[in-house]
Order: structure tokens, then sequence, then C-alpha cells
């Protein structure tokens, strides 16, 4: 599966997830396109949208994004949007049945990490295949954290 691009300047992050990394174990990404009406679009180019709380789920042989959040268009008026409705994601055959087969056997789930636009001015989703940590592993992740923070204080101390 392919990675998300972190460096390039011209992807702009609209909804980020940032405590799946501390929550979940992230063994994959892969990048998938996002089915959005266009005041959608509109609403996450302002950058207000929430992907806390949502997964995606595989029905009826289709990738759905569930409990995202994305705020009404104010200048839409009676055009808007349902702002928790579910959204189709777009993946190929191929990756869908190998994510399907991760889900069934492993017992993995489907976290999104970030909503970006890229470089052609598409909507894209950063998908990760991860597995819940328990309390012990956050607690783990916090202390390797601390370290590496306090590790980084002492070295640039000395230099």
């Amino acid at each position: 599966m392919s990675q998300g691009k972190k460096s390039d300047p011209n992807n702009k992050i609209a909804a980020e997830n940032r405590k799946a990394r501390f929550n979940y174990e992230v063994l994959d990404t892969l990048e998938t396109g996002i089915v959005l009406s266009g005041t959608e679009v509109k609403a996450l180019r302002l950058g207000q949208a929430n992907i806390q709380d949502s997964y995606a789920s595989f029905e009826g042989g289709e990738l759905w994004l569930i409990n995202s959040y994305i705020p009404e268009y104010l200048q839409a008026n009676r055009f808007n949007h349902e702002t928790r409705r579910r959204r189709k994601l777009l993946v190929s055959k191929r990756e869908m049945a190998r994510l399907a087969q991760n889900i069934e056997r492993e017992g993995m789930t489907l976290i999104p990490l970030k909503i970006y636009f890229n470089d052609r001015g598409m909507a894209k989703m950063l998908l990760a295949v991860s597995r819940g940590k328990k309390l012990h592993d956050k607690r783990e992740s916090e202390k390797q954290r601390d370290w590496n923070r306090e590790k980084g204080r002492l070295l640039k101390e000395r230099g």
C-alpha cells in the first residue's frame, strides 16, 4: 500500500486525527479518494472538519467513512449537506479485497488519519490499517515519547 506524502507543501490538510497514533498501532496506510458534495468540499477547505471518532467500514461491497463531521457551509443556504452522513471511499478492487481480508482475519480496524487536498486539488484521505492499543501499550508509547523529548533537550544543551 502507498505511503502518504508527509513533506509535500502542496498538500493542504483539511482534517487530522491526532489521537489515532496514540490509541491505535498503525500497521499500514493507504491513500483513498472520498466522494463529497460541492458544499462539503467548500467546508473542508475552511478546515473545520473533525474525524476524531470516525472509522471506515465495508458495507455492500463498498468502503464507507462513518461518523465523520464536516460542518455546513454557511453560504450554501438550502443546498447544504448533512454534517454526519456516511461518505463513500474510493479504492481499487484489489486493495479493497486485501483490506477486507485483513479486517476479517486479523481483527484490525480502518481509521482515518487525515483528509487533505493533493496538488491537483482533489480531496484525499489517508486511511490506516490499525490495531487498538491496550492501556499498557499507551503508557509505554507515552514513556518513549517523553524520553525522546528529554533526550533532545539534553543533546541541545550539550551542543
